[in-house]
């Protein structure tokens, strides 16, 4: 993947946060036919330089995890094909084209972050890894919620698939505001105030590190870097 050198996610932590912040990802995979088969499914990114003792057991790499029923397509294509495309992206604000300039269409841009792994995936056997990751999955999307942590010896547990991803390369992309100087960041934070209702601007404001002050100017908290 060709990034421009300002657009690229420096920071592995950065990349680390966006990952486990998003609820859905998607993983590309090879059928038999030599297609790619797009789904989008939930995940959990995992890393071993955590002081998590029980994911060092289990996984000594930075891994994706995510569950699935255990007959499928993608399934057959990663016994077949282990290579592996995940793609994780947050759509932040769509920017008309008259921000830029008058009547120019081509000028419409978007706010957005994304991350791209290609690596390689595996169906996952092993029980104790099995529930390790249906865990991290349930502490991810429901907190330690009202529910029981799985055990491998669970049925349920056994009745479903889990793969692992081990990523090859690791790429971030974003564009928060960081490419502009700060005099026209402003200017484009102005007319987002101007165009989205005032809840969703704020939060894209925030993202861009854009505080509005109590006499309605702008200022900026810090440069939005990854």
């Amino acid at each position: 993947m060709q990034l421009i050198n300002k657009l690229e996610i420096k920071s592995k932590e950065k990349i680390k946060e966006f990952l486990n912040t998003q609820l859905v990802g998607r993983i590309a995979s090879i059928d038999k036919n030599g297609y790619p088969q797009i789904i989008p499914m939930n995940f959990v990114y995992v890393s071993p330089d955590s002081t998590d003792e029980e994911l060092r057991k289990v996984a000594d790499k930075d891994c994706v995890y995510m569950h699935s029923h255990r007959f499928g397509e993608k399934l057959d294509n990663i016994r077949l094909n282990s290579r592996v495309g995940f793609e994780v992206d947050r759509h932040i604000c769509f920017l008309p084209s008259y921000y830029f300039h008058p009547h120019d269409a081509s000028q419409a841009d978007t706010l957005y972050i994304s991350v791209v792994i290609k690596g390689k995936a595996e169906i996952i056997e092993d029980g104790e890894e099995k529930a390790f990751a249906l865990n991290k999955l349930m502490q991810k999307y429901q907190n330690r919620d009202r529910y029981q942590e799985l055990d491998h010896l669970m049925p349920s547990v056994r009745e479903v698939a889990v793969i692992r991803i081990l990523p090859n390369e690791i790429r971030g992309k974003y564009k928060i505001g960081q490419q502009w100087k700060p005099a026209y960041r402003l200017k484009i934070a102005k007319s987002i105030i101007s165009r989205e209702n005032k809840h969703k601007a704020e939060e894209i404001l925030n993202i861009m590190r854009i505080e509005v002050l109590s006499d309605g100017t702008f200022k900026i908290i810090e440069e939005p870097l990854m």
